[in-house]
């Protein structure tokens, strides 16, 4: 593992334990832009659940 690099596949993984954790789950961000980025993702993931559920309530009611 000495020249590992990480790929798409190990991008996607921290993106999607972000985004269904809110936090990071085992790979912490470095830089501040990549923290804004996870900041940007987990709101996006909880507006995106609150309309799904508003449109759900509005349709079962």
């Amino acid at each position: 593992y000495e020249n590992w690099t990480p790929g798409f596949v190990d991008y996607f993984f921290v993106s999607f334990t972000n985004a269904t954790a809110f936090s990071p789950t085992d790979t912490l961000p470095l830089t501040a832009r990549i923290k804004l980025l996870f900041v940007v993702e987990a709101i996006a993931s909880l507006l995106t659940v609150g309309l799904v559920a508003a449109r759900a309530v509005n349709v079962l009611s």
